[in-house]
């Protein structure tokens, strides 16, 4: 579809920890193709609509006004947008969103709603809206005993301006 021209599905589920919007791995067609393969799985244990074709694409992206979790900048940011966060959470008697789906933490409503708040905020204060947020995901289990090296890290990009996607570059079919 996405090759015949068709625009991009956005995610906006509500434990997409880089927020809403749609996702790249950095460099990393590899992980993109292993966690094609794990979705397909997982929704058809979900009873959910199946997955019968799944692709890795490759794309040229500027990432723009990018909200850089790999920076100090970004990470105190992510910090600031958290305490407005639970302060607002307070407020209003919501319940603070966690983060849950074991060690990895797969389900990241907490990292979601962070970010999301945070945009949210921006838009508020009249502050130009990111572009992309790019982060480090941690996951999978150590290379060796005591590693900090972890087998399925790995850098997202989660584009909000999609304009900022310029080409493709490949397509692979995982079968």
């Amino acid at each position: 579809m996405l090759l015949a021209g068709a625009s991009f599905n956005a995610s906006a589920n509500d434990w997409d920890w880089l927020g809403h919007g749609t996702y790249f791995w950095e460099s990393n067609p590899a992980r993109g193709l292993e966690f094609a393969t794990q979705l397909q799985r997982w929704r058809k244990v979900q009873d959910m609509t199946p997955i019968n074709e799944t692709y890795v694409i490759g794309a040229v992206i500027e990432l723009g006004y990018c909200l850089d979790l790999l920076t100090s900048d970004g990470v105190h940011t992510v910090a600031l947008a958290h305490r407005d966060f639970v302060a607002d959470c307070e407020e209003t008697n919501t319940q603070l969103p966690l983060n849950s789906g074991g060690r990895d933490s797969l389900f990241r409503r907490l990292d979601c709603a962070v970010i999301n708040h945070l945009h949210s905020a921006w838009k508020r204060l009249n502050l130009q809206p990111f572009d992309s947020v790019r982060g480090v995901f941690i996951e999978g289990e150590p290379l060796y005993p005591t590693a900090g090296f972890y087998h399925k890290t790995h850098i997202q990009i989660c584009v909000r301006n999609t304009s900022l996607i310029s080409e493709f570059l490949e397509c692979q079919t995982i079968k």
